[in-house]
């Protein structure tokens, strides 16, 4: 389970799920400075793109190894945020013109002078903060998402989908039993391979909150009620992420480990991505 190679032949597919409700609007401290948590989680999202993008890029061409899909939810709904299609070939995600953005940032020199430094990114995505957090019919889409795509006979023998799910806050649209409910569901959409992976990532400003990084044990999660919940809604991790999961951690920790973060640095949040997007091997 969890092994097979990611080919043309056995494509997988990668879902990216932005909370771009009101709250995201809220600063949070980075190495560059204060940022809204909408600005980061765009910046972290337009880079795992542009990777996906180069690990998929070969003599001829960028090749089909994965379908990916970029969704928005918040007060105005959801959506997806590259184009009108929900899934994309990484091959037509090149065809869309990406934005050039600009940002200027402090660095720090080895001897203590701080200097400015002009930073060029293509950008797919750009910041959004509106309204409420519709989560629970974010996952009615994911799950039917997924589901479709599991479905599809030329996907049987691939590596299962796996999600991202990167928000700041509870769902308005649900009561804790049934987002638990449908986040199970979705992780019970699968192919030959093994289960759907579901990953949820909550962005804190509260510097005084612990940090929680792919928790083993719901004691790790101390009496604190949302990080339960995001836990009871995160899928196990499979065991060939393990040694990386350790290494992440930085402790020798048992596993199972669930696919899950809470206040943790930026830093941790693209680690957090990186383990379930780019350790497969590409064929």
């Amino acid at each position: 389970m969890y092994s097979q190679s990611i080919t043309r032949e056995h494509r997988t597919a990668f879902l990216i799920a932005l909370d771009r409700s009101g709250s995201m609007c809220e600063m949070i401290e980075t190495p560059d400075g204060l940022r809204t948590k909408a600005e980061v989680v765009c910046d972290i999202t337009n880079s795992l793109l542009f990777e996906l993008i180069e690990r998929a890029r070969r003599h001829d061409g960028v090749r089909n190894y994965y379908d990916i899909a970029v969704i928005g939810y918040s007060g105005g709904g959801i959506e997806p945020l590259l184009g009108d299609k929900w899934f994309l070939p990484v091959s037509e995600l090149t065809s869309l013109e990406p934005t050039i953005t600009t940002r200027v940032v402090n660095r720090t020199t080895p001897d203590g002078k701080q200097t400015l430094h002009r930073l060029q990114s293509p950008a797919w995505i750009t910041p959004n903060a509106e309204g409420e957090t519709p989560m629970y019919e974010l996952f009615c889409q994911i799950h039917s998402l997924v589901k479709e795509w599991c479905a599809d006979p030329s996907h049987r023998e691939s590596f299962p989908p796996v999600v991202f799910h990167i928000t700041d806050g509870e769902a308005s649209d649900c009561c804790r039993e049934d987002l638990v409910a449908l986040c199970r569901a979705i992780g019970e959409e699968a192919t030959a391979d093994g289960a759907t992976l579901l990953l949820n990532s909550h962005l804190s400003s509260n510097t005084l909150q612990p940090r929680i990084l792919f928790p083993n044990r719901i004691e790790e999660l101390h009496e604190n009620r949302y990080a339960r919940v995001l836990y009871a809604c995160s899928s196990e991790m499979p065991a060939c992420f393990e040694e990386q999961i350790r290494h992440l951690r930085g402790d020798h920790a048992p596993g199972p480990f669930r696919g899950m973060s809470y206040n943790c640095s930026i830093r941790e949040l693209v680690s957090l991505l990186n383990i379930g997007s780019i350790s497969r091997p590409l064929l």
